[in-house]
């Protein structure tokens, strides 16, 4: 008898993709020579795991070349977010399969609900229709090898018949090419059809996610009260790794459901006590690689952490350069990036040690399933029951079935990590939904913002604004807290009119900052009312409170009341200390906030995402001022001194600009920004710091000139020259006075006054 070495059929041939970027006929072959041995790759992961061909899934819809090794290079992510300490890590719970299905059906119904639900159904069924034609194929290649190992016999006079039987194989051969031929289409369809659908599912869910992440300043809650870690880890790399994993597990699951229900026939036909075997076999293997494989959850989970923690350090040090180089701090550096590193190292050990054990067993398991099969049926074969095909298609029912029935057993390990990715996803979109600001709920008591227009004649308030009141800002009785409760300014109540520029004064940390925050919207810790005028504001209502606007409210007026909350904004502009330089042009430093430019290609040639309308959005020009034209840009930067810059770059040249530009620059640019958009108040928070008192006083000539009041923050006795009332602030004293802060027309006995006690 001919000694054949692996028996031949087609099927997890088709199921496994071939990592490399492009595929060919001869790798779908040379990669299933022994069947059951695949790799996967994760992204997100420090390893390749083994897992069976057959149901190989991704967590990333792009294909890597990859050898089949134990371990990969380390991979981290980037991070803005602080990282948490590792004793915070170890004490990670992991979730309960409960909360993991809940989370996984939160972060996923969206999009199959959303504008783009009936294009999406639409190709997810074509996917499952050729997921069950690729089925069908494996059922007709099951009985094709059947047929073509028989033909192989009686060619060579091995088989029931004496007699060499050549037409027969000849024309069994045909049969299996012309199937093989026909049938490669069907599954490179189904693959190319599940990984745009995962593409299309991720574009889709990345636009989602930003712009709740963006949305009422979440991003700055996140970050500045450290709610969780990385965000943008799960917006980009835990969205990745979510919808191309759920669509390919989703899509295993059909499939290995269709397979059971397909080959349990064929097997039970043939011989049911070997489809007993199976069974047994099957679901013991499933609960030794449950037990053995355990702790790869909780491992998984804090491996993503750890990784990301690694990546923030070096982060930092590229963010930090010039600093850490003149503190000569390499060392220091150094030891801190090794402890984070020791720390992903000591998991990632801990990981491979139990990959380990649960490969000791697994790969026991799958070997053992290559003679299995035979070693049952092969007593029938010799008393002559059934035909040597049969064998074969014994051996391929079997390992298809078992491959269904051991899903869990392959795939333990990306099974774990991908619910370490459902549960980062699953934490970000509750904290998205709830918008939340702290751990321990909203503050009972909060700071009110409020947008008037006193240029129509309706009440602001209850009362009705005299015709041609110049009041700017308003704050009556405000009191702002920490996040202890501490009290940093207490019942502070004044009135800005136009032209009455203030300058706040006071020691480090009585409150001066928190008291810009609290006026731009980004402090809420306290009590009181702000109350806004602004008299340029086209078609808003005469009253809104920030705090009252709800999110779907509709107004005759015009917007909702969130839109019109962000027009209202726009009359106030805030200068920080040290600027923030977009990553774009000098043009769109200029125009940044108020106005858009048309985005630089990111890639030399020109995308289109016609078919992705969630991927573009157009920027809403609400009562906004009319567009600056290029002259008016070199104009401004002429008006803050900056020409000289031009000399350099163009208006379209793209660079790192805070790299580029020092921080006098930056905040000379800042200023430009300010002209350009000519709100009615602008808050400066020691936007002078960086410059000399002559480029100082220049600029503070221009603002004024262009009609914008202002306050600001500082400490120069030059500032004074530029204000015309001065508020300092105390430290709050329990045992003295009720008030912490004096409000006083700048004077020189007053400007003497407040500069002797600071």
């Amino acid at each position: 008898m001919i000694a054949i070495e692996s028996p031949a059929y087609l099927p997890p041939q088709f199921f496994c993709k071939s990592q490399a970027s492009s595929s060919t006929v001869s790798q779908y072959l040379s990669s299933s020579q022994s069947h059951g041995h695949g790799s996967i790759f994760k992204q997100h992961k420090l390893c390749f795991f083994k897992t069976p061909i057959k149901y190989s899934f991704s967590f990333d819809t792009r294909r890597i070349n990859c050898k089949h090794t134990g371990v990969s290079a380390f991979i981290c992510r980037s991070s803005l977010a602080s990282p948490q300490i590792d004793q915070e890590d170890d004490r990670k719970k992991v979730p309960d399969v409960q909360s993991l299905v809940r989370r996984f059906w939160k972060v996923a119904e969206p999009y199959w609900f959303s504008d783009d639900k009936v294009g999406a159904r639409w190709r997810l069924a074509a996917v499952f229709a050729l997921t069950l034609g690729t089925t069908g194929i494996s059922v007709g290649f099951n009985f094709l090898g059947r047929d073509f190992f028989n033909a192989v016999l009686y060619c060579c006079g091995f088989g029931f018949m004496e007699d060499k039987d050549q037409e027969q194989f000849t024309k069994q051969l045909l049969y299996y090419l012309a199937s093989f031929a026909g049938g490669i289409p069907v599954f490179v369809l189904r693959d190319y059809a599940k990984d745009t659908l995962s593409l299309r599912w991720r574009s889709w869910m990345t636009s989602y996610y930003m712009d709740r992440y963006l949305k009422n300043r979440t991003f700055y809650k996140i970050q500045s009260q450290s709610i969780i870690d990385n965000p943008d880890q799960r917006i980009v790399d835990d969205l990745s790794s979510f919808t191309g994993t759920a669509l390919a597990f989703s899509l295993t699951l059909f499939n290995a459901t269709v397979d059971l229900i397909s080959f349990s026939n064929i097997l039970y036909g043939i011989y049911p006590p070997l489809f007993l075997v199976l069974l047994g076999y099957s679901f013991g293997g499933t609960a030794i690689s449950v037990y053995l494989g355990r702790g790869l959850v909780n491992l998984n989970f804090l491996q993503e952490k750890k990784e990301a923690d690694f990546r923030y350090g070096l982060v930092r040090v590229r963010e930090n350069a010039e600093s850490i180089a003149f503190y000569d701090g390499e060392e220091n550096e150094m030891q801190l990036l090794l402890q984070r590193f020791s720390s992903a190292f000591d998991n990632l050990s801990k990981l491979l040690i139990s990959s380990r054990n649960l490969d000791f067993f697994t790969s026991g398991y799958r070997y053992l399933i290559q003679i299995l099969p035979a070693a049952v049926v092969a007593p029938m074969y010799f008393s002559g029951k059934i035909e040597f095909g049969v064998i074969n298609q014994s051996m391929s029912a079997f390992n298809h079935i078992l491959g269904d029935f051991s899903l869990i057993v392959y795939q333990f390990q990306a099974i774990s990590a991908f619910s370490a990715v459902i549960d980062r996803l699953g934490e970000f979109d509750d904290l998205l939904t709830s918008n939340k600001t702290s751990t321990d709920g909203e503050p009972v008591e909060q700071i009110h913002r409020e947008f008037c227009n006193p240029n129509i004649s309706q009440m602001c308030n209850g009362a009705v604004p005299l015709k041609g009141d110049s009041k700017l800002l308003s704050i009556e009785y405000l009191t702002l807290l920490t996040p202890s409760k501490a009290t940093l300014i207490r019942d502070l109540t004044l009135e800005i009119c136009e032209k009455d520029h203030l300058l706040i004064t006071g020691p480090s940390g009585s409150g001066k900052t928190s008291l810009l925050r609290a006026l731009a919207g980004l402090w809420s810790f306290g009590r009181g009312t702000i109350r806004f005028y602004n008299k340029t504001t086209r078609d808003t209502l005469p009253h809104l409170s920030e705090n009252a606007a709800s999110p779907k409210a509709t107004s005759r007026y015009g917007p909702e009341p969130d839109q019109l909350n962000k027009n209202n904004s726009r009359d106030v502009f805030f200068l920080p200390q040290k600027p923030y330089m977009v990553l774009g042009t000098l043009r769109q430093q200029l125009l940044y906030p108020t106005w858009s430019d048309k985005p630089v290609p990111v890639s030399d040639g020109d995308t289109s995402n016609g078919s992705l309308p969630f991927l573009t959005r157009k920027r809403d020009n609400y009562s906004r001022p009319v567009k600056p034209t290029t002259d008016d840009l070199v104009q401004v930067l002429e008006d803050v001194r900056l020409s000289y810059i031009l000399s350099r770059f163009d208006l379209d040249s793209m660079y790192e600009w805070s790299s580029v530009l020092s921080i006098g620059e930056q905040q000379r640019l800042a200023f430009a920004r300010l002209l350009l958009s000519r709100p009615n108040l602008a808050l400066l928070d020691e936007s002078t710091s960086a410059l000399d008192e002559t480029n100082e006083a220049h600029l503070y000539k221009l603002i004024e000139a262009a009609g914008i009041s202002y306050v600001s923050i500082g400490h120069r006795r030059t500032l004074y020259e530029h204000h015309k009332n001065v508020l300092h602030i105390s430290p709050v004293d329990p045992t003295g006075e009720p008030l912490n802060w004096l409000v006083e027309p700048i004077t020189n006995n007053v400007s003497a006054y407040n500069l002797s006690k600071q």
